[in-house]
């Protein structure tokens, strides 16, 4: 369904003979082109996808960023937590565009086309355009469907993040999250704060990474599990953003995390990039 495919990162790069750049892989021009695709990056694109499609496309740009921003780490170009400066100012967005018979769904970095999908009116049962994460009518949410939700931006890190153990900073952003949804300064008993916090204090105590609870057992549905929900606003990724760094020792966001996420569904509010 693509109307532009990416392009995979040539030998002499997956060698390490030099750093895969934007314009190795995508037909970008200018400052964009020369830039090394850093982790940060990727994992913002993973999640617009997820919050768009519901998934993470085979062979779309985010898989494509994924690839060459490990290809990029391995060889010592860029920081595992490292974003690209001009996609962190300009950020990744996701546009959608009414055509006969469906929908064009494009995704920017840095404001430049890096695909561009056709999505028929019958991609989702009949009902037009891509799946979203999540669905259905929820408290507040119920007034604009045209926006992702909060519950809805944490199914996309379960979809991004899944198989990361919860640390104490995960509990701190999905306790900002739950709070910034359901306007209670309180954590509800049984809520996804209470589950992600007694996860991370279990995980502390377990020694295998495969036997520690996940971020995807915690945030699986989790718009389902919300009391209530709302669209997620710039004020919202902030107040997140802010209670994951300040609970992480190393004052980072976690790459496709619950903070990643809250920034990508805002922008792409913001932007109005999704369902018209």
């Amino acid at each position: 369904m693509s109307q532009e495919q990416p392009r995979r990162p040539s030998d002499q790069q997956e060698q390490g003979q030099g750093a895969v750049r934007y314009g190795d892989v995508f037909p970008v021009s200018g400052g964009l082109a020369e830039k090394p695709i850093a982790p940060q990056d990727a994992a913002t694109m993973q999640s617009a996808e997820n919050l768009v499609f519901g998934q993470t496309l085979k062979g779309g740009p985010a898989a494509t960023m994924q690839s060459a921003a490990s290809t990029n780490e391995r060889i010592g170009v860029v920081g595992h937590d490292q974003a690209t400066d001009v996609t962190a100012v300009q950020g990744v967005t996701v546009s959608e565009t009414r055509v006969p018979d469906g929908r064009m769904v494009t995704e920017f970095v840095a404001g430049q086309a890096v695909g561009q999908y056709f999505a028929p009116d019958d991609a989702a049962g009949g009902g037009g355009g891509c799946a979203r994460a999540g669905g259905g009518e929820r408290g507040s949410a119920a007034a604009d469907l045209t926006k992702v939700t909060i519950g809805e931006a944490l199914e996309a890190t379960a979809l991004a993040a899944g198989d990361v153990p919860v640390e104490r900073s995960d509990a701190a952003a999905i306790q900002a999250a739950e709070a910034r949804a359901t306007g209670l300064n309180a954590n509800i008993p049984g809520g996804l704060a209470a589950q992600a916090q007694s996860a991370a204090e279990a995980n502390e105590m377990v020694a295998r990474d495969e036997d520690k609870t996940t971020l995807g057992d915690v945030l699986a549905d989790a718009a389902t599990k919300l009391v209530a929900d709302k669209p997620v606003e710039s004020s919202d990724a902030l107040k997140v953003a802010g209670a994951e760094s300040r609970n992480k020792g190393d004052a980072t966001a976690r790459p496709g995390g619950v903070a990643a996420s809250m920034a990508a569904a805002a922008r792409l509010n913001r932007d109005e990039a999704v369902w018209e």
